[in-house]
């Protein structure tokens, strides 16, 4: 399906790799003109020069001043804002990393605080400062099915996500009467766990027997949730959290491997 998109600008963070890019590519292909940004050049401009008529710019989302001079720029070069997809984050780690709450460093809480939840809010922030001069606009937030279903030994990711869920929530109501709506979209168990080497064979085999569907999400599965929510046809949709994980949280709870 085709959505009527053309013309809209949207900014994607994180948008170097991964979902992020996969949901701007998405984007892309609808007509809107996607600001790319990321914290990582090197895989940045090469994925913004994909997309024609996108931008590229550095942004660390867990640092005010960058988030603050991007959308200077927005307003200064670009003018407006009609779309913003919060997907920059992370943080969960592999199973050797996971520990519980007890064992949980401080530093570590404070980072993936930084990286997933107090960033959304910046950048929402900065966001929604033009739309609401504009009177329209859509945010997407990336949370993750742990936002909504929390696993064991992962408090800092489970509460940041679950933060975003909230966070999407309480925007929702603030921004709608201003024709701004906000959703999240809740990932699951993502086709870059299935990558790479043998030392996660078994914890990856043990995610799959939980998902109903057989299979781990595509990042296009994602980006194509994202495009839904950014278009006409989800104008009566706002506050959601939509679960993107083959069934994996329709029990209501996570069981690990």
């Amino acid at each position: 399906m085709k959505y009527d998109l053309d013309g809209k600008i949207a900014l994607v963070t994180g948008a170097g790799q991964g979902i992020g890019e996969g949901i701007a590519r998405k984007l892309t292909s609808h007509g809107v003109r996607v600001i790319y940004t990321d914290i990582n050049l090197a895989t940045l401009e090469p994925s913004a020069a994909k997309s024609a008529g996108s931008w590229a710019k550095k942004m660390d989302v867990t640092q005010a001043a960058d988030v603050e001079a991007v959308f200077a720029w927005i307003e200064k070069e670009v003018g407006r804002i009609d779309i913003l997809v919060n997907n920059a984050g992370g943080g969960g780690g592999g199973k050797e990393g996971r520990v519980k709450i007890d064992k949980y460093p401080v530093a570590q809480w404070d980072h993936v605080l930084a990286l997933n939840l107090t960033s959304t809010f910046m950048v929402s922030r900065a966001a929604t400062r033009i739309m609401l001069r504009h009177g329209a606009g859509r945010i997407v937030n990336i949370a993750s099915v742990m936002g909504v279903a929390a696993a064991r030994d992962q408090c800092g990711y489970c509460a940041a996500k679950a933060g975003i869920v909230s966070l999407t929530k309480s925007m929702a109501m603030e921004f709608g009467p201003s024709n701004i709506l906000v959703n999240a979209v809740c990932p699951g168990t993502m086709e870059n766990v299935y990558r790479g080497g043998s030392i996660l064979k078994d914890f990856r085999e043990g995610i799959l027997a939980h998902v109903p569907l057989g299979r781990p999400g595509l990042f296009e599965d994602i980006a194509n949730a994202v495009a839904f929510l950014t278009a006409p046809e989800s104008s009566y949709i706002t506050g959601q959290a939509l679960c993107v994980d083959g069934g994996w949280t329709a029990g209501g709870f996570f069981q690990d491997p």
